[in-house]
């Protein structure tokens, strides 16, 4: 797959440079506008606010950003589209849903797994309601520690439409790669064929960026350089509050460096004083996405592209 659907029409692969492969424009879990204590969405403020933070982001270098906001979690992408012209920022939106537990599964069950692919594949193919702005992967996910059979249900689904279209899977997987401090696990899933992210730096309550970073250099000393990604899973505007936390304004306080600039601004300078190169960084950041996104496989591995994720 030589081009790839963004929120601003096909681009060509090549074209795509530096990447972030796992940040949200905009997110609202189920329910979020039953809360009325919570900061009313205008939407003009947000634009202005979140734009703000996508050309400070730019200002690195940063020339693509992948949103993986499945359908059920606010997916709004005319607000991501807007976001992308006018930070000069490509952005790339999804297809698909979210976990059983955090998203919206009662409708679902009631269709079969063919219907289902059916309703991915649409999105894929015709563009994302009159919107006429097309996906360019497919967002999977799965709850923690288990599959659950309406999990497996959209799995089968999304694996079907990414068959029949050629796009890459992208998967939320509760608290695994990025969550947990565990060499042994991340380098199976890469010799599995999957590219691994570590895409939630500045999410420390969840594990630490030391820890994270560790396991980068690790991976990379073991030879699976080519098959990192790296991100933040930030969120620019919250629809409603922060589940758990309330206040998006409060999230600020709990998880001060969880932005869009994080990785370099202080992950970075890190990892070169570990002993990571700039041409390691600059590889994982553009050669790794670049691949994955054009549906390539992971080098010397037989398995279909896709981002083993937290």
């Amino acid at each position: 797959m030589t081009t790839i659907q963004t929120t601003l029409g096909p681009r060509d692969v090549s074209t795509l440079g530096k990447t972030l492969i796992h940040e949200h424009v905009l997110v609202g879990y189920p329910g979020w506008f039953i809360d009325n204590r919570m900061p009313r969405f205008v939407r003009a403020e947000a634009l202005d606010r979140v734009v703000d933070a996508f050309q400070r982001l730019h200002a690195y270098g940063v020339k693509t950003v992948v949103d993986p906001c499945p359908m059920d979690l606010g997916r709004d992408v005319e607000f991501v589209a807007e976001v992308s012209q006018r930070s000069g920022v490509t952005l790339i939106c999804t297809t698909g849903v979210y976990t059983e537990t955090h998203g919206i599964p009662f409708a679902l069950r009631h269709y079969e797994i063919a219907e289902i692919a059916d309703i991915f594949q649409r999105e894929i193919e015709d563009g994302i309601g009159a919107t006429g702005i097309r996906p360019g992967l497919i967002k999977i996910a799965t709850g923690d520690g288990v599959v659950s059979d309406y999990e497996r249900k959209m799995l089968t689904a999304a694996t079907q439409a990414a068959k029949r279209t050629g796009l890459p899977l992208i998967s939320h997987t509760e608290n695994c790669s990025c969550g947990h401090d565990d060499h042994e696990y991340q380098v199976s899933l890469a010799r599995r064929g999957a590219y691994v992210g570590f895409d939630r730096f500045g999410l420390e309550f969840l594990n630490s960026d030391e820890n994270r970073m560790k396991n980068v250099k690790q991976m990379i000393d073991a030879g699976f350089r080519d098959h990192l990604l790296l991100s933040h899973d930030s969120v620019g505007c919250w629809l409603g509050g922060v589940p758990g936390v309330g206040n998006p304004e409060l999230a600020k306080h709990v998880v001060p460096n969880w932005n869009l600039t994080h990785l370099f601004e202080r992950i970075f300078p890190a990892l070169r004083k570990m002993g990571v190169s700039d041409a390691d960084l600059d590889h994982i950041v553009t050669e790794n996405p670049r691949r994955y996104l054009a549906g390539l496989e992971s080098p010397g591995q037989s398995c279909s592209a896709s981002a083993a994720r937290s």
